[in-house]
């Protein structure tokens, strides 16, 4: 091949120009992804990768570091789905397409706008006097509502898939949708609503 015919050398990936230009599953867009919450800002960290090979594992809080995506990932992967990352990814990247389909919006908006919903501002502990249990409301970190809202999402994909014909890309879409309308039959609505109404009977 002729220097002419050489193909241009591709911007290596951890360029700012590549990043700003990739899409995420090479479809969607996340570099304008609104944020409704600025609490949960900081730890609903978006980008077009969706495996970061567990780059991230070895220190701690750095989770937040990884796409919400990749997240909903790795909690999809703790139930029936165990070591199957991409088994999960599939799931999801399916699931993304469905939410578009149904609501003409960028998926990936969704699913922000679903886990912001989701995030619980209040829950309870138990603290002892004098051997008595006694359950006291505290206000929820940030990055632990961030993670409450991906357990209750995960947790319900499992619910409604359990003994069930709908597929799980099915079943997930329809939590995002539901979610991110803050529909309070939604499975993470209503897990967060029923935390906070036991938090606030215990203030």
């Amino acid at each position: 091949m002729s220097e002419e015919e050489a193909p241009e050398p591709e911007a290596p990936a951890d360029s700012d120009d590549a990043t700003d230009n990739a899409l995420l599953f090479g479809v969607w867009d996340v570099s304008e992804i609104e944020y409704g919450d600025p609490s949960t800002r900081t730890y609903l960290n978006v980008t077009p990768i969706a495996h970061t090979m567990g780059r991230h594992a070895s220190k701690q809080f750095n989770k937040s570091e990884i796409s919400v995506v990749e997240r909903l990932i790795n909690r999809l992967m703790q139930s029936e789905n165990t070591g199957k990352k991409q088994q999960a990814t599939r799931i999801v990247r399916d699931a993304l397409d469905i939410v578009h389909e149904r609501t003409e919006e960028n998926p990936v908006q969704v699913l922000v706008e679903a886990v912001e919903n989701a995030a619980p501002r209040e829950e309870t502990v138990r603290l002892k006097y004098g051997g008595i249990s006694v359950p006291k409301a505290v206000d929820v970190a940030p990055q632990r509502r961030v993670d409450q809202a991906l357990k209750f999402i995960g947790d319900g994909v499992e619910s409604a898939t359990y003994k069930s014909k709908t597929t799980a890309a099915e079943a997930l879409a329809d939590l995002l949708v539901g979610a991110a309308r803050y529909d309070v039959q939604a499975y993470p609505i209503s897990q967060k609503e029923e935390k906070e109404r036991v938090a606030a009977a215990a203030r």
